[in-house]
């Protein structure tokens, strides 16, 4: 498995143009989401100039079908957008148990 950063460069007054859209993109992330593709999204804020959601998939083409199902690229929110194959160094282990004891 790979991980791949969605990068989303959204219009100015995105945050007021998005409802129309929202829940259909939410769907969409939700669906993704529950198949164990799409690990973790948002905007980014102050200012809210970009979006990112970041994926564990075998292929960036799951990435690339999400987008190209989006109603905020499909409805002009999203002015450009691309995809990074991200090396993740931290935070791809499992668990460990915490070392040593209370004091």
């Amino acid at each position: 498995m790979n991980y791949y950063a969605l990068i989303y460069y959204v219009i100015e007054d995105y945050i007021s143009r998005r409802a129309a859209y929202r829940d259909v993109h939410l769907r969409l992330a939700r669906e993704a989401n529950r198949r164990g593709e799409l690990v973790l999204g948002g905007a980014l804020s102050d200012p809210v100039d970009k979006a990112l959601l970041v994926f564990r998939v075998l292929d960036k083409s799951v990435v690339e079908e999400f987008v190209r199902n989006d109603p905020y690229v499909k409805n002009g929110l999203v002015t450009r957008w691309e995809i990074r194959p991200w090396t993740v160094v931290i935070g791809n282990e499992p668990a460990e148990a915490p070392q040593g004891g209370a004091r």
